[in-house]
């Protein structure tokens, strides 16, 4: 969905396999047909009978401490005591429950396909209104930001409608919420000449929104990639905004991590538009950010916590399943933020 996902592996699980060795059956000295031997009977000498039980008692202690040994490493990845825990549990997936589109009838929703001169064609604009009301200008705009390889779209089909109205008919203040299509793998900024969807954020749609009836943007929603473009966002409205909400924004703390997804032209674009790389400037009156512990972003994401309103870091993978889950509490931050007055 708005997923990149453009990084992941699994954890580490040691096998050992044996069999019980053969026990050699060493026949000692030859004796006499009918003669007896030192433990009295037939038989080899007591001195050479082998010892099978014991053999066999230090092979199960063994493998007993083995088997101990590999469950304390593996319940203490789990629980984060040990390295590589996150991977571990993805692979075994130990990554939360997955949440649900609500059962709930949504509001409004209008689409249209309309031509942006910033990314040299036609896209989609999504405009989802709460039930019982129509577009208009006293209620707040937030901008929704989907992911790579997603689309307005693909944001109306993880559920935005449903989950907008369920906040509204629990008290969220109603808001507005504004899905465009950005591009594949843009990061919503112009990573390929006359393609510019951040242009188009800034110097276009306030305007489609104005000829709807609609007031300009003061929230953003970002998941995956498009929580890279929040926040860039957010700095080019120097500080302008009242409320952003990140879900598992795809942020890079080197160019090492970057460069393999290809999300920038090369390490200058990358230090130009990483979020990461401009923390000193303005973002937003009120940030929040929810991000997986099984999420390979999720250190990067943990990068903002001194400059989020609210931080959740559950467990959680880079999934539709988690931003389900955590949406019903992003959207009612969104809009108890955007309800407030600078």
């Amino acid at each position: 969905m708005g997923a990149s996902r453009e990084e992941r592996t699994a954890g580490t699980t040691a096998a050992a396999t044996g069999r019980l060795p053969e026990q050699s059956r060493g026949t000692g000295r030859t004796v006499p047909a009918g003669a007896p031997t030192a433990g009295g009977q037939d038989g080899p000498p007591a001195a050479e009978q082998p010892d099978t039980g014991t053999g066999r008692r230090r092979f199960l202690q063994a493998l007993l401490v083995v088997g101990v040994g590999a469950a304390a490493v593996g319940g203490a990845m789990i629980e984060d005591v040990l390295p590589g825990g996150d991977r571990l549990r993805r692979a075994i997936g130990m990554t939360g429950p997955d949440g649900t589109v609500p059962a709930v009838e949504p509001g409004p929703v209008r689409t249209d396909q309309l031509a942006s001169k910033a990314r040299g064609r036609r896209v989609e604009v999504t405009v989802v209104s709460p039930p019982g009301t129509a577009p208009r200008a006293d209620l707040p705009v937030c901008l929704a930001l989907h992911g790579r390889g997603g689309s307005a779209a693909a944001l109306v089909d993880l559920g935005l409608p449903q989950f907008l109205a369920a906040a509204t008919a629990k008290g969220v203040p109603p808001f507005h919420l504004v899905a465009v299509d950005g591009g594949e793998a843009t990061y919503w900024h112009p990573r390929t000449p006359g393609d510019d969807p951040m242009a188009m954020l800034l110097d276009e749609v306030p305007g489609w929104l104005a000829a709807r009836g609609l007031a300009a943007p003061t929230g953003v929603l970002g998941i995956s990639m498009g929580g890279t473009g929040a926040l860039q966002y957010a700095r080019a409205r120097n500080g302008g905004l009242a409320a952003a909400a990140l879900l598992s924004p795809a942020l890079f703390t080197s160019w090492s991590d970057a460069r393999p997804v290809d999300a920038y032209q090369d390490e200058a674009d990358w230090q130009a538009h990483e979020p990461l790389r401009h923390l000193d400037r303005p973002l937003t009156r009120r940030l929040a950010v929810w991000c997986g512990t099984e999420d390979p972003f999720c250190p990067a994401a943990r990068t903002l916590a001194d400059r989020a309103a609210e931080t959740h870091f559950p467990r959680g993978a880079h999934t539709d399943g988690f931003w389900r889950r955590v949406l019903p509490d992003a959207t009612a931050f969104l809009g108890e933020a955007l309800a407030r007055r600078p």
